[in-house]
């Protein structure tokens, strides 16, 4: 497939207000070529989908450019679309909107927003540091579980999925707003940030029913099959483990973070 044509056609999509029942060609090309890294990451734009994110997109700003909506979703929103002040709100028929969907059962919107720049690390609070997460609904998710616990960044190896990933984004319901993603190699993180306490999950750590509560650190979890690096394990301070009293050989990543984050924060 070719890659999508310029910016100059996302300002098409901008030009009016109005019923736009088919999109060219040219539009869908480039709105779904932002479900590839590569172009996200040349365009600066990426796709989020759903009624409750791109609502809140909405409330927020958050750098969204545009919404391609059905009636029916802009009807229940007619409020919020008509003071999205400098955003072009599109509607569109539902067969339009799933030609740009990447999900198999598509939302009634979807909204294309900028890539916020890219944020240094704040060594303050508890972190989460994830190595070579794969599955996007796994990381969206833990995005989320950041969220929920009040922590304010995510540490992703660049091996990571993207984080920007349309089904990531989606997995995140609106918290990817308020969890910054950091890019970083682990284990020179560990390195550069030594005097922090860091406790890698893993099958042969200590009980976390044992460890103390977490007031501040890196809480690292690993690639949903093989867990973290030998290096990453090395630099860690603390190894820490959930019992098991089943015959699971182990646990989702999103879930794992879940169950640590809920032990040791609260």
């Amino acid at each position: 497939m070719p890659g999508p044509p310029g910016r100059d056609v996302l300002a098409e999509c901008r030009n009016s207000r109005r019923f736009d029942p088919m999109l060219s060609k040219a539009q869908i090309k480039y709105i779904t070529g932002l479900q590839h890294k590569k172009y996200r990451q040349k365009f600066g734009q990426f796709i989020a989908e759903g009624d409750k994110i791109v609502q809140e997109l909405l409330e927020t700003g958050s750098g969204v450019k545009t919404v391609f909506a059905t009636r029916e979703w802009l009807l229940d929103h007619r409020e919020l679309a008509e003071k999205a002040a400098g955003i072009e709100v599109l509607e569109v028929a539902p067969e339009v909107l799933k030609q740009l969907s990447s999900l198999s059962t598509p939302n009634r919107a979807l909204a294309l927003a900028d890539i916020p720049p890219a944020r240094d690390f704040v060594p303050e609070g508890v972190s989460l540091a994830l190595e070579t997460i794969q599955d996007p609904g796994n990381l969206g998710t833990i995005i989320r579980i950041a969220d929920w616990f009040g922590i304010r960044q995510v540490v992703c190896s660049p091996d990571c999925v993207d984080a920007y990933n349309a089904k990531t984004i989606q997995s995140t319901m609106g918290s990817f707003q308020r969890v910054t993603v950091v890019i970083r190699d682990i284990p020179q993180f560990l390195e550069k940030y030594a005097s922090l306490p860091s406790y890698a999950a893993t099958l042969h750590g200590n009980d976390i029913t044992q460890t103390q509560k977490v007031s501040a650190g890196i809480i690292l979890i690993g690639n949903e099959s093989r867990g973290l690096s030998e290096e990453t394990l090395r630099r860690s301070s603390h190894h820490i483990t959930i019992p098991r009293l089943g015959q699971a050989e182990s646990l989702n990543a999103a879930v794992a973070t879940g169950i640590i984050c809920g032990r040791l924060l609260i």
